[in-house]
């Protein structure tokens, strides 16, 4: 992304004498440059229901929403302020940040330095494994009391981790990466889960009414269509008024914001499975491509092209795995890409350019 100039609302300073020994005008003096936004997506193709996003956001502001399962992450640089849990939550360079299934949160830069971080984003049945393994009853998902954590031997676990199966891709082998994750997921429950009984956290739509679950369902079934408050409140068999308070209560959004995320969640698959930006709108029921570009980054951080530019520059080092489109990968370089103590080895792991001059190939660009 090209660098933005910083522009000062100060006055300008009185013009000094002149000298004619300098060039006609003077020297402008030099602006300040914000740093770059960076943002990767990546798919782990050996484990299905496993995302993990590397991104520096300098700008970035996230709209309110949740996720269908759980995000776990470091802060690197900078500082990431947030709303959860009904409170505002600061995490610093070196804390832990984490949101749970179905929990609404924002999230913007703590300051102008804005934020860098790496995230995991974990389907519920990876944290309930888990956390079965941890002691939990079986079935029960874990909840967390805060969004951030002060835990450094669990934060470097999960930087370590994270920039392992980013540098070898699809060649950490399976026994691996899953060895690793569940070491680095029984250390998070065992250590922070703030309920270890029966009574621990289900994902928030088992607790929902009826009534709410059906109006959710409808909603992500019609997302592309115009739908009427009266229409959601028929299936629901609640007066409009009473839906829209049951369903803001329950889901931590209101129907109008529900179907904005479900209609980003249908455009994040399209593009995922190779669809245009411009198709992806449509399909989606947004008005047009920019009123797609506008959702889609405050909930994605980042614009549907270059989401979808991003997926296609990774192919071949990553499985393409987001939404419903999930796929895996199997791949012969389990044992060839592997140092003698288990980990990969990303020079080995390199993908082939196919010529022998500039290297150039499949890897994501950064």
């Amino acid at each position: 992304m090209r660098a933005r100039t910083a522009i000062s609302d100060t006055p300008p300073a009185p013009r000094a004498p002149r000298d004619d020994t300098a060039p006609k005008g003077g020297v402008a003096p030099k602006e300040d440059v914000a740093p770059k936004e960076d943002v990767a997506w990546m798919a782990a193709s050996r484990l299905p229901g496993l995302d993990l996003l590397r991104a520096r956001y300098t700008r970035q502001v996230f709209a309110r929403h949740f996720h269908e399962g759980y995000a776990l992450g470091v802060i690197e640089g900078g500082a990431l302020r947030f709303r959860y849990l009904g409170r505002e939550h600061v995490a610093a360079p070196g804390a832990v940040n984490l949101v749970a299934p179905g929990e609404t949160h924002d999230g913007q830069g703590h300051g102008d330095a804005g934020w860098a971080y790496r995230m995991f984003y974990l389907d519920p049945d990876i944290v309930r494994m888990a956390g079965e393994e941890a002691g939990l009853p079986q079935g029960a998902l874990p909840d967390f009391a805060s969004g951030v954590l002060d835990d450094p031997e669990l934060a470097a676990a999960i930087d370590t981790l994270h920039r392992d199966m980013e540098r070898a891709g699809p060649c950490m082998p399976t026994l691996a990466q899953e060895t690793r994750l569940s070491a680095v997921l029984i250390h998070w429950i065992t250590r922070h889960a703030a309920q270890r009984a029966p009574a621990a956290r289900p994902l928030r739509a088992a607790g929902e009414p009826v009534a709410v679950r059906r109006a959710r369902d409808y909603l992500d079934a019609h997302c592309a269509d115009d739908v009427r408050l009266a229409d959601l409140a028929g299936v629901a068999c609640l007066s409009p008024f009473h839906l829209a308070r049951a369903f803001a209560a329950a889901v931590g959004l209101p129907p109008h914001a529900y179907l904005v995320q479900a209609r980003v969640r249908r455009a994040r698959g399209m593009l995922a499975a190779g669809s245009t930006p411009a198709e992806a709108a449509a399909a989606a029921g947004f008005a047009d491509q920019s009123h797609l570009t506008r959702a889609f980054r405050a909930q994605v951080g980042v614009t549907p092209a270059r989401f979808r530019k991003m997926l296609q520059d990774a192919r071949g080092t990553w499985a393409v795995a987001f939404v419903e489109n999930r796929t895996s990968t199997e791949d012969s370089h389990d044992h060839a890409c592997t140092t003698p103590d288990g980990r990969a080895d990303a020079d080995a792991c390199r993908p082939d350019s196919g010529d022998d001059g500039d290297g150039g190939g499949s890897a994501p660009r950064r």
